[in-house]
Formats: structure tokens, sequence, C-alpha cells
């Protein structure tokens, strides 16, 4: 694949920014975010915005940061060491999905304005496990969506924005512009999880045409991270200048290599990694 350009030593690398929960067993959320921004060359600025309880059996529990924190911490961070792009994950109730809006219209994050913003809406662990509280579905629809320059839902987060529950080519089509209609610059249509060939492909839709990105699928129980480490494979390339299609076309590049290179943690599902680069 195509590898993002490495700053030379010395150097001030590409930065970007994650706005999202932890996951204390290591393998999702922003640890998983630094970890491939690290890997493609990018420095990773944090504003945690949710602390889970978890490991790789399941979540239970989480801690929500007071919204002005989270607002706080991308504020100052845009104001003195800048980014290329942001990304949001988890951001758990409806008072910071609000926060994490504003803030992002005054710093200049966001579809209509210069810094990119991948929204990657969070709302269950793959266990099953809630991470959003169900009244915050309103304003993921409402308030975030409408300044996202892409947007990054797995099947499941779908059926719960949309309604839709993608089946095959034709639902997921229809996904996409049910997305798109509320408000996302791009919107992306994982298929992942929709195993009904050897391939996984995601389709990307702009309003008016509609991309298509097909990788061979992974056979591996070891996903968790996936959407995450996706989203912000997407995050480096746009902070290196890529356009969206060019970025999502990195993104399943990368998100395929790391399946490929998943490992075993826990009594659960292991981590996709991004590791796999240190050894090309």
């Amino acid at each position: 694949m195509k590898f993002l350009p490495l700053t030379p030593n010395g150097s001030t690398p590409v930065r970007a920014l994650t706005i999202a929960g932890t996951d204390s067993g290591g393998g999702a959320g922003i640890q998983a975010d630094s970890r491939t921004m690290a890997m493609c060359g990018v420095h990773a600025c944090v504003a945690v915005a949710a602390v889970t309880v978890q490991n790789t059996v399941g979540v239970s529990g989480f801690h929500e940061i007071p919204p002005h924190v989270v607002a706080d911490q991308v504020r100052t961070v845009v104001g003195d060491i800048g980014i290329g792009a942001s990304k949001t994950g988890m951001l758990a109730s409806t008072a910071i999905i609000e926060a994490v809006t504003s803030v992002c219209v005054e710093v200049g994050i966001g579809r209509d304005a210069s810094i990119p913003l991948v929204v990657d809406p969070v709302c269950a662990s793959m266990h099953g496990d809630p991470l959003l509280h169900a009244e915050a579905l309103d304003a993921i629809r409402n308030t975030l969506f409408p300044i996202a320059t892409i947007v990054t839902p797995n099947l499941d987060e779908i059926r719960l924005i949309t309604g839709i529950d993608v089946i095959d080519d034709a639902t997921a089509r229809r996904a996409a512009e049910a997305l798109h209609a509320l408000g996302a610059q791009w919107a992306l249509v994982k298929g992942g999880h929709l195993r009904t060939s050897d391939n996984s492909t995601d389709i990307l839709f702009d309003g008016d045409t509609i991309l298509e990105f097909t990788s061979p699928r992974i056979d591996t129980g070891n996903d968790h991270g996936g959407g995450d480490t996706l989203a912000a494979a997407i995050t480096c390339a746009l902070a290196n200048g890529y356009s969206v299609p060019d970025a999502v076309a990195f993104g399943k590049d990368w998100v395929t290599e790391c399946l490929a290179a998943s490992y075993d943690l826990g009594a659960g599902h292991g981590p996709v990694s991004p590791l796999w680069r240190l050894s090309r």
C-alpha cells in the first residue's frame, strides 16, 4: 500500500486531533487512534470525552468528562499546536456532542471550515454495550452530522441513526443516501460486517456520486478497534492534504493490513494492529 510521508527527524510532523473516549484495554478509542496516527507519521493530539471501564470481553461502565473540559481541550490544542484534521469517536452524551460541535465551529473544524472533520458516531461497543445515551442520537443526527466532512458509522450505528438495516448492496446505497441527507459532506457505509461475499466493499457518497472501495475480507475474530482505526487513518490522510476519496482508499488499505496483523488478547476479541508497519 502507499504510505503517508514521514517527517524527517527533528522536523515538526503533521498533527491531527482525536476527540473520543479511552479504552482501558487498549484496543479501541483514543488508544487505537493514537497508535494509528503514530504509525502513519502523524502527531496525535487528544481531547478525552469519556473514560471507559472495559477489556476484551466488554464494557462495564464509563465516566463522562464535563462538556466544558472537552471543549477546552479542543480549543487549547488548536490554538497552540494547530492541526490538519480532526476526528470524533465516543462522545457519550447530548451535552458533550453539543459542546464539541460548538467548539469545532469556533476553531474552524468541519465541512465548511479549513480543518476536515471525520465523525465516527460511536454508539455501542462491538459487544453491544452502550457507549452513548439513547437520547443523544438526535444530537448526532441534528448537531454533529451537519458539520462533518465525512461520517463513518458501522452497520449497527447506521440502523440506530437512520433506521435502515443494511443487508445487501441496495440497502447499503439507501443508507448512504440517508446518512448524507443528515448533512455530512460525504457518507461512508462500511461493508466489513456485511458477510455476503469474500470481499469487503465500502460505499462512499457525496450526494451525487457513489464510489466503491473493495478489499479481500480478512477472516479474524480479532477486530476490536477496527472502526476507530479506519476513521483515524482517514483523518491522517486528510491531515496530509488528501481528497476525501483518496483518504478513504488509504484508510481502507490501512485497516485491511491492521486486520491481517490482528492478535489474540485476553479472553475476548483481540485488537486490529497498526504495528504491522514496523516490519515493512
